[in-house]
């Protein structure tokens, strides 16, 4: 087994560092486009040296088509937009995720980087769940002093650790499972269910459930014990919880928030889900209103006042602005109607039943092997959900990560041989 030192040092030696940069400087903004353009520079180099590399890798010939999907729903929606500067620069922005997962096709050709690669990204999950612990404990972390109502761990004054932990603590798990069996699986999930439970998302609860129930069936291998674990995770789920409601006065007052649901009346509910009814409300009148290719890529801002009543939460309390209205719909499939609208639904839907169709052809052992990306990719994507916008910036640059990742990982061979390829990148 390669040992985590043996792994960190690949992962720190090119041709993965730029890849694994992205993550690395995922806390620190826009610092992370740096390992962005570090891809597009070894892809500018291999496509220099080899014009015909594309045409001998399936894994970046399936990203092309999925991003396609992604890139072309938001390019159709800003021919209407009523931003169209907005939307404009946000196709543009879209593009440089094409040399990002294309290079991650390249550089990672062999199950030993792949494997190198997991295990630095659980080493940067490991220092932000040590970072986030140490707030818990001392109020203070390499994020600043913790938020009043949340954790917010080395992302300072955001909600983006909840989201960002769930998400990716499968490379996690995955290492510790690898590296030490079922009991470090187990610890390794009860290390970073406290900052998830912690740093204010309910999102991210979900998407933490789903990724235990994921890695529980993966285990059990039967119906039978997959009930057994469950039994067992939903204790430790608990428990967790009834500690945290004792001991944390955040996580205390976003129970009490979440139980209003319980009562039984709309404005209840909507207090519970934080205003998201009437963002959902303004959603299904915006997308009625431009039903074919929506408002624009990142044009729901800007539609929002005229779709709102005027007396509307967010048009007279902190949003993305005093007197803006919500930033996003704050899930993925009212953020694709509103925004690229029945066109860019149907785009979705054809590259979701691509990567289905991709996925159950590689076999049972690529399968096993993109396994951790695999999982967190489908959390992200998660339809039943609240949602970050899968066309920011940031929460996009995450997503586009992943499906490059997902897409090497696919397709990656078991042999130690290098290819021209992976040197070429």
């Amino acid at each position: 087994m390669t040992s985590f030192g043996t792994s960190l040092k690949a992962a720190l030696r090119s041709p993965l560092l730029p890849f694994w940069l992205v993550i690395a400087l995922l806390p620190l903004g826009r610092s992370s486009e740096l390992g962005t353009f570090l891809c597009l520079i070894g892809v500018i180099l291999l496509f220099a040296r080899q014009p015909q590399a594309l045409q001998e890798h399936p894994g970046a010939r399936l990203l092309l088509w999925l991003l396609a999907a992604y890139v072309g729903a938001a390019l159709l929606s800003a021919f209407g937009s009523i931003a169209p500067g907005k939307s404009w620069g946000t196709v543009v922005a879209l593009l440089r995720y094409v040399p990002l997962g294309l290079y991650a096709c390249f550089a990672i050709r062999r199950d030993s980087k792949l494997q190198a690669l997991y295990v630095a990204v659980a080493l940067v999950l490991a220092l932000w769940t040590a970072d986030a612990w140490l707030q818990m404990l001392t109020g203070w972390s390499l994020g600043g002093h913790a938020h009043a109502e949340y954790l917010s761990g080395i992302f300072g004054a955001d909600l983006k650790l909840g989201p960002t932990l769930a998400v990716l603590s499968p490379f996690a798990l995955w290492a510790a499972r690898r590296r030490w069996g079922l009991p470090g699986l187990l610890l390794a999930f009860v290390l970073m269910l406290g900052p998830v439970l912690l740093a204010g998302s309910r999102a991210a609860w979900l998407c933490y459930a789903l990724v235990a129930l994921g890695f529980m069936w993966r285990e059990a291998k039967s119906p039978l014990r997959f009930a057994g674990f469950c039994a067992i995770g939903a204790v430790l789920m608990v428990l967790a919880g009834g500690i945290a409601w004792e001991t944390s006065g955040r996580f205390q007052q976003r129970m009490d928030r979440t139980l209003l649901a319980l009562h039984g009346t709309s404005q209840s509910l909507d207090t519970a889900l934080t205003g998201r009814l009437d963002i959902w409300h303004a959603s299904v009148e915006m997308f009625a209103s431009h039903p074919i290719t929506g408002v624009g890529v990142r044009g729901f801002r800007y539609a929002y006042p005229h779709f709102a009543p005027a007396n509307d939460h967010f048009l007279v309390a902190e949003s993305c602005g005093e007197g803006e209205g919500a930033c996003h719909p704050h899930q993925l499939v009212l953020e694709i109607l509103t925004e690229t609208g029945t066109i860019g639904l149907l785009l979705w839907l054809v590259a979701t039943a691509l990567a289905v169709r991709a996925w159950r052809s590689v076999g049972a052992a690529a399968r096993t092997r993109a396994f951790p990306v695999t999982i967190a990719l489908a959390v992200m994507i998660f339809p039943l959900n609240s949602h970050l916008a899968f066309y920011s910036a940031w929460w996009g640059l995450l997503f586009g990560w992943l499906l490059g990742l997902w897409c090497a990982a696919l397709y990656v061979g078991p042999s130690e041989d290098s290819s021209g390829a992976t040197n070429g990148a």
